[in-house]
């Protein structure tokens, strides 16, 4: 009886491709801004990459600090600023949209302006969810400014 010839075969596992942050990031800014407009963008070593750009009556802001898992992706708009009209009013009101009606984002205070923010790692961060979280922002600031700027605003 002969011995069966074993074939060895090396696998070699693959890593999964590292994610373009910064191409995924530019192509949900292109399908988000009107024929014409253009995008501010720019690199600090300190700081990251920064977009700025015009969503309906808001500006959106994008920075990826890096993109290593220890990273982040920060998307935020200004929509208020700071005082306000009635501020314990428009502090319970900030309070009662973030409970849900701003999902992963939410409102805060930054620079003495009223602004929503989504912020997370990049770790393990998918297409998808800087889709999201750029979308949320961009939206959910230009549904509210006028409103809250009416209402509060001095």
């Amino acid at each position: 009886m002969s011995n069966p010839v074993v074939e060895n075969t090396m696998t070699q596992e693959l890593e999964p491709a590292t994610p373009n942050y910064i191409n995924e990031i530019e192509g949900v800014i292109s399908t988000m801004i009107a024929e014409g407009q253009t995008v501010q963008a720019g690199y600090d070593s300190q700081e990251g990459y920064l977009w700025k750009f015009q969503y309906g009556s808001v500006e959106v802001y994008v920075q990826l600090t890096g993109q290593t898992d220890d990273d982040s992706l920060t998307v935020w708009s200004y929509v208020l600023s700071l005082p306000a009209k009635e501020e314990a009013q428009l502090m319970r009101k900030l309070l009662e949209m973030n409970w849900l009606k701003t999902f992963e984002a939410h409102f805060a205070i930054v620079d003495n302006r009223v602004v929503v923010v989504a912020t997370r790692t990049v770790a393990e961060l998918s297409p998808g969810e800087i889709a999201r979280a750029i979308t949320l922002v961009a939206n959910i600031a230009d549904d509210n400014d006028e409103a809250l700027i009416a209402e509060f605003g001095q």
